[in-house]
């Protein structure tokens, strides 16, 4: 079976629901236990840095602001607008990034007021939440790039299309856990066929696509053209059938962050650092124990005397593209807890996965999860010093600095040329 034809398969068309999205709430706050709605407020919602609409609250406090569709938002309560003696009692949340709307819902936020005067949060609250935050954006990175990494260690091949591996994980999940036409079950348990059918897409790619064109000779430059052009078959496909709007996966909607240690942290960001952590440390015991990760390092450093040391290097190859396809889906399945699920996510991230390689030098799977880690943390540190929209060039400039000072990356080594 194809690569092509087995994606085909594993794409069922997502029904999509009806119209009439909106974002709205209740603004009031507590005075001498009574509830006291507070009118005259101004909200601001916009998507992609353009203004979607605004609202002022009304005498019950109430406002509601309609939406062109589904999608990801951020809602800005304009502090200027409130009346003397009331502020938000947490004020980092005067802009609510990334509240993710589903279709046809009609969602509610929440701004905390209380009476008092507007204080700063401290930089020790600050710095502890967007290190929190970097850490799992890069244990989401750090899976995806120890994939790339093993590919690239035993075919030289730098594979455009393994973004896309990562949005077909979460397509899939979602599949299974909220669509129309899935199963229904919990994410937890949508998450197994998620990584095991982009395993097995990652299988037939190396035998339907790339061994045969190994065995014709063809060039390394010509394959990674290749590896782009069904990228970009791959995120058209996603698109048609997934729709181009986000969607959020139910179970993990809407979580309330919770202090720990007088850090306001969201449970998925946790579960997500401890599973992608405890993944990590599985595949780096399968690397050092099994005869099947000794063989993979092996060919990484020298294929043709493993092949003349009895190692299948066809069978290897085959494995390392399995596993290299699950834990993409994996990640992909992590981003879209964290996110949310769209077409193009797996675009989106490939830039800091690249980055996370070179970091950590090409080719080698520790290396992989060191750059993963230091680059998520990097970029989500950045907004300490520069817009949150600009933090996604951040991986760019390590990519570059890392290139010009140490091209080998932390743990590579360095090669003669020529």
């Amino acid at each position: 079976m194809s690569a092509a034809a087995l994606l085909v398969i594993l794409l069922i068309p997502l029904t999509a629901g009806a119209e009439g999205e909106t974002i709205g709430g209740t603004l009031v706050f507590r005075a001498d236990d009574e509830r006291v709605p507070v009118e005259g407020v101004g909200v601001t919602v916009s998507q992609d840095g353009q203004e979607v609409g605004n609202a002022s609250s009304d005498g019950a406090g109430a406002w509601e602001v309609p939406l062109p569709g589904s999608g990801l938002y951020v809602v800005t309560l304009d502090v200027s607008t409130l009346p003397e003696g009331v502020t938000l009692t947490d004020p980092t949340k005067v802009e609510l990034p990334d509240v993710e709307v589903l279709t046809g819902q009609q969602k509610k936020v929440v701004f905390p007021l209380g009476e008092g005067t507007l204080v700063t949060p401290s930089t020790y609250r600050r710095v502890a939440a967007l290190f929190v935050a970097g850490l799992k954006l890069g244990a989401i990175i750090a899976l995806s790039a120890v994939g790339l990494s093993l590919v690239y260690g035993m075919t030289k091949l730098v594979n455009f299309a393994h973004g896309e591996n990562v949005a077909l994980g979460a397509v899939i999940a979602y599949f299974f856990h909220a669509s129309s036409l899935g199963a229904n079950w919990p994410l937890l348990v949508a998450t197994v066929p998620a990584v095991l059918l982009v395993a097995a897409f990652g299988g037939a790619q190396e035998v339907a696509l790339w061994r045969p064109l190994r065995r014709r000779r063809t060039s390394l430059i010509a394959q990674m053209v290749i590896s782009i052009g069904l990228a970009f078959a791959v995120r058209s496909l996603i698109q048609i059938v997934f729709g181009g709007e986000p969607r959020a996966y139910p179970d993990f909607a809407g979580q309330v962050p919770v202090e720990i240690l007088g850090i306001p942290i969201v449970p998925k960001h946790l579960f997500t650092i401890a599973s992608a952590l405890i993944v990590l440390v599985g595949v780096g015991l399968f690397l050092q124990k099994t005869p099947a990760g000794t063989a993979m390092r092996a060919i990484s450093d020298d294929p043709d005397l493993a092949e003349s040391s009895g190692i299948d290097v066809d069978r290897v190859t085959l494995l390392t593209w399995v596993l290299a396809g699950g834990l993409a889906g994996l990640a992909g399945v992590f981003f879209g807890v964290n996110e949310a699920i769209s077409y193009d996510m797996g675009f989106n991230l490939l830039l800091l996965i690249f980055a996370a390689v070179v970091l950590g030098g090409l080719g080698t799977a520790y290396g992989a999860m060191v750059g993963g880690f230091l680059v998520g943390i990097a970029v989500e540190m950045s907004t300490l010093f520069v817009p949150s929209e600009l933090k996604g060039a951040i991986g760019l400039a390590i990519l570059i600095v890392m290139l010009l000072i140490r091209p080998q990356g932390i743990l590579g080594t360095r090669e003669r040329i020529g």
